[in-house]
């Protein structure tokens, strides 16, 4: 009689494709290299096939290991959802809530809505982290974050998606050489825009929302935070597009540029919460998002 892979092993399993190497992944299950290593030989005798390829320098997973590995990992989730959808059952405002946020919102969202959370949801304890969409989706993915806010739309594979408010974009240039009090997007010189570097989804947002994606080829120079853009354009290297928020918190206070609305149209992106779509917490997440979605819809 074979005996099925216990979850201990299967853990181990995920965090040596996380980390590919033995002794990171061994920290990150808090046991010794050798426990680690004689439960991935117990699993692999388990199962009668070879799923890491093993030398002194690297770690290789055989095809049949990646395969293993992307089930195990939806096993995990699904006994974490378990115990969290038990502790949910009790009190579901109460409890770690684990969000990642992107860089273009996280500094000038943050400090608006915590205070209406600790008031709200004084028992829902927030673990924050700040990442790119992708990369936040691949934690989400493998149970790493509970939900993320971002802008929407960005593919994040089976998730359920909160809309909660429209951040709408102004154009920015160095002081003095705004065009007029309010623009057009078609006035916009795309040889002239500066934006953040590709992996950032506001690159991409701005310019659909503003109608100029594809119009263009993107500029040699790019920044890799807003604040860095701002100070190019101060500088006197192009134009851009900031989003309300960040203009609301100050960021282009005293920076040097001259911020100014567009004509005609609002180009807005959607700002959102996203989970799995098999997470139990549902209910605790939708009640998070409608306490930003007030306090937003108040502020505006």
């Amino acid at each position: 009689m074979s005996f099925p892979p216990t979850l201990k092993q299967l853990r181990y399993l995920v965090a040596l494709n996380k980390t590919m190497h033995f002794g990171k992944a061994a920290d990150a299950c808090h046991v010794t290299q050798s426990t680690l290593s004689a439960g991935l030989q117990e699993l692999e005798s388990l199962l009668g096939a070879q799923l890491v390829e093993r030398t002194k320098r690297s770690v290789m997973f055989t095809a049949l290991g990646e395969e293993v590995v992307r089930r195990a990992q939806t096993i995990l989730n699904d006994v974490d959802d378990l115990t969290d959808m038990a502790a949910a059952s009790k009190d579901p405002l109460r409890g770690i809530v684990r969000l990642g946020i992107i860089p273009t919102i996280a500094p000038f969202l943050l400090p608006r809505i915590m205070p209406a959370i600790r008031e709200k949801l004084p028992n829902l304890e927030l673990h924050l982290r700040e990442d790119k969409s992708a990369e936040l989706c691949d934690q989400m993915r493998l149970g790493e974050l509970d939900l993320v806010l971002y802008a929407l739309p960005f593919a994040c594979g089976d998730a359920v998606e909160m809309p909660l408010f429209h951040d709408p974009f102004y154009a920015a240039f160095p002081h003095g050489q705004a065009p007029a009090a309010c623009v057009h997007p078609d006035e916009l010189d795309e040889s002239k825009l500066l934006l953040l570097e590709e992996g950032h989804c506001l690159r991409d947002h701005a310019l659909e929302a503003c109608h100029l994606l594809g119009r263009g080829a993107p500029r040699a120079l790019a920044g890799t935070s807003l604040n860095t853009i701002v100070q190019m354009v101060a500088a006197g290297h192009g134009n851009t597009l900031l989003p309300g928020m960040a203009i609301e918190a100050g960021l282009a206070r005293d920076a040097g540029v001259d911020v100014v609305p567009f004509r005609d149209i609002t180009p807005t992106r959607t700002i959102g919460l996203v989970w799995r779509k098999t997470n139990p917490r549902a209910k605790t997440f939708e009640t998070l998002g409608h306490v930003i979605k007030e306090v937003m819809d108040h502020h505006q």
